[in-house]
């Protein structure tokens, strides 16, 4: 059987911290090697064929981080936004933004809203960054934007369904995640991509996402080609 190659990744960078302590390093190193990854891992995808990217940056629980490591990280976006806008130009990459950003200082919200818009009409990697992101709170954002549709009349409470809901998230037009790859050991979702990852395979690693490298986002692959994927008792192969 050929090798298919999941449309669409989705990645939990998780570890920069630990890899940073391992290497007798602070924390903030190991978050901007991680961004400096990323962009590999970038290239690497569409190499490979992923046609989206979907990576969790900052959720919602992370400014319960120190003042200290949340700053840092603040000032780790920011450069990382603006080389990000030549990166996606060099790339020809469509950035999009999940999350809410409101909670931002002007100046990255304007760089995010440029990286955003600079981008849209590219054509090759579709780049999702989740940023202030957590899946918990774009499903109730979601929800207050239909209960408004409803309130307004708009939208009838019988007329909504579950293509209804996903067109209210922050990931509506993007097809679901293939695949989730989960970087140093740990094994939960962290309020990621929830919803859009009912029927999505997993595969957890321990491998730090800063030592993560292309050869490891191949054997993610090859995991997944060995799953016997169902769909309501039907192999995806048989549909």
């Amino acid at each position: 059987m050929d090798r298919i190659i999941p449309q669409h990744v989705a990645i939990i960078v998780d570890g920069n911290g630990r890899w940073a302590k391992s290497k007798g390093m602070p924390r903030n190193y190991g978050h901007i090697r991680g961004a400096k990854n990323l962009e590999v891992i970038c290239e690497d995808a569409w190499d490979i064929g992923i046609k989206y990217l979907t990576v969790y940056l900052f959720s919602t629980e992370n400014w319960k981080r120190s003042t200290e490591e949340v700053g840092a990280l603040m000032q780790l976006f920011h450069r990382y936004t603006k080389s990000s806008i030549k990166m996606a130009r060099d790339n020809n990459m469509k950035v999009r933004l999940l999350g809410d950003p409101s909670a931002f200082d002007q100046e990255l919200q304007r760089n995010l809203t440029e990286l955003v818009e600079s981008s849209k009409y590219n054509t090759g990697l579709n780049f999702q960054i989740a940023l202030n992101y957590g899946s918990r709170d774009e499903i109730t954002r979601a929800v207050r934007r239909i209960a408004a549709q409803c309130r307004d009349g708009l939208l009838r409470p019988e007329e909504i369904t579950e293509q209804t809901i996903a067109s209210y998230l922050d990931t509506a037009g993007i097809p679901d995640p293939d695949l989730l790859i989960r970087t140093s050991g740990e094994q939960r979702l962290s309020n990621y991509l929830m919803w859009q990852l009912a029927y999505t395979e997993f595969y957890f690693t321990q491998t730090p996402w800063p030592a993560f490298t292309k050869a490891d986002l191949e054997k993610a692959i090859d995991v997944y080609n060995q799953r016997d994927r169902r769909f309501g008792g039907v192999k995806k192969e048989d549909e």
